[in-house]
């Protein structure tokens, strides 16, 4: 990761780390405290106070993707700077993509425990993308190769931003404001869910380009 890049994510975690303890001051001086002390989320009812909170937290989940998607990027280019061909891998890897079904387990671990760690698993639908890269196994990775990698990542990264701010848009106009329970759910399902598609976007595109279809 070369040191711009690194820079970049330390102003924005600074910056993400000032907008937490702002909105935590704000909370305590200005709204009692909500969300910030222990809640009784049974009888919580949205109030219009609590955005800032509400933001700050989708905003440090943003960052927690960015920061995650930054250095995976980061391990891909050093991956292909080391070798001049794809790495080999079966496309029955792609198989994996499965276990993101894994993910509707949380509506039963839910209803019957409260547990929400499930929701988790739709990230495992990016597994998918693996299929393509078995398809693009040990080819040389010249510069036509690389051009299209970074063409299909940045789609793939502008499309899990674009519904990252849907879901960011959907929160802030009170989707779920009377039952914060199910605005953690549909928060978690929808950033895992993300993930997952971003991921397999990156490898089919990839794929896409380098048959030559548009």
């Amino acid at each position: 990761m070369s040191k711009s890049n690194i820079r970049k994510l330390l102003v924005l975690g600074v910056v993400c780390l000032v907008i937490v303890l702002g909105s935590t001051w704000y909370a305590n001086k200005y709204n009692e405290g909500r969300l910030v002390t222990p809640t009784d989320f049974s009888n919580y009812r949205f109030q219009f106070n609590d955005l800032p909170m509400m933001i700050a937290l989708l905003l440090v989940i943003a960052y927690v993707v960015y920061f995650v998607f930054s250095v995976v990027q980061a391990g891909v280019r050093k991956e292909g700077l080391a070798s001049p061909y794809a790495r080999t891998i079966s496309p029955k890897l792609g198989l994996l993509g499965f276990m993101g079904f894994l993910g509707l387990l949380g509506f039963w671990t839910y209803k019957t425990d409260k547990l929400i760690f499930p929701f988790i698993f739709f990230n495992f639908f990016g597994f998918f993308g693996l299929y393509f890269q078995g398809k693009m196994s040990h080819i040389r990775m010249d510069e036509r190769f690389i051009e299209n990698a970074q063409q299909a990542q940045i789609i793939a990264y502008k499309t899990g931003l674009l519904l990252m701010f849907l879901v960011a848009s959907l929160m802030g106009m009170g989707l779920f404001a009377h039952n914060l329970e199910w605005a953690v759910i549909f928060l978690l399902s929808s950033i895992s869910l993300i993930w997952g598609i971003a991921t397999f976007l990156s490898s089919y595109l990839l794929y896409r380009y380098d048959q030559g279809e548009e």
